[in-house]
């Protein structure tokens, strides 16, 4: 009888809470993209391959605005240079993916996968980990679809300044705070969000880039005084 690989079943359980924030926010940007015009086909093949609420969110306002067409692309690429860095990271822990596996697994990474995913491959661990990543992967992204769906429907039926989007930093939250298990990971954090709120005012929500820059950069730092 056919079963599903363990460790694709073990994601999936991983990034059920996710889908608290994932699924709200999902709401939200359907609901904002069909406020700015968009048919209920162009919302869900946005949310489908495009697959990045910040930058999505960010289009939708800058469309609301009459911004030319090339600002739009430009402010959503800067958004979504973090997810190069992520890239970067879980590199390490999926070599010798194969051209296929590789596109699959880029496609699919977005904040919350690359934080439940990280956090397992970090520690001691025997999974197969394309599997892993697969399970939680395909998990958010269909939660992000149904929520989209959910909020083409509502449409503008929902007052699109209803705070959905709370959800979305609590659940990053609850994933940080295990993961500060020593003095480097609780330095790159503070200095990331401290940098973070600072830097709210910073166009084209370049302050998010920077902020992970500096966190990151703290915490190398600080893991070399310790060591």
């Amino acid at each position: 009888m056919y079963s599903t690989h363990p460790d694709l079943r073990a994601g999936v359980v991983a990034a059920a809470p996710l889908l608290l924030g994932v699924f709200p926010y999902g709401i939200v940007t359907g609901i904002a993209m069909a406020s700015v015009g968009f048919t209920d086909g162009q919302a869900l093949a946005m949310s489908a391959f495009v697959y990045a609420g910040a930058s999505q969110l960010a289009v939708v306002e800058l469309l609301r605005a009459n911004t030319p067409v090339a600002v739009v692309v430009f402010t959503a690429l800067v958004i979504n240079l973090r997810l190069v860095m992520f890239s970067a990271s879980l590199a390490t822990h999926l070599r010798g993916l194969s051209a296929a596996w590789k596109g699959v697994v880029g496609f699919l990474l977005v904040d919350p996968v690359y934080a439940v995913s990280i956090a397992e491959f970090s520690g001691d661990t025997d999974r197969r980990k394309r599997w892993y990543y697969l399970g939680a992967a395909l998990l958010v992204w269909v939660a992000w679809m149904a929520g989209t769906a959910v909020g083409v429907v509502l449409g503008s039926r929902v007052p699109l300044d209803l705070p959905f989007d709370f959800v979305v930093p609590l659940v990053f939250i609850g994933l940080l705070v295990p993961a500060l298990d020593g003095t480097p990971a609780l330095v790159a954090a503070v200095i990331g969000g401290v940098v973070a709120v600072a830097g709210v005012g910073v166009p084209l929500n370049a302050g998010l880039l920077v902020a992970t820059l500096a966190g990151i950069a703290a915490g190398l730092l600080t893991e070399r005084e310790v060591a």
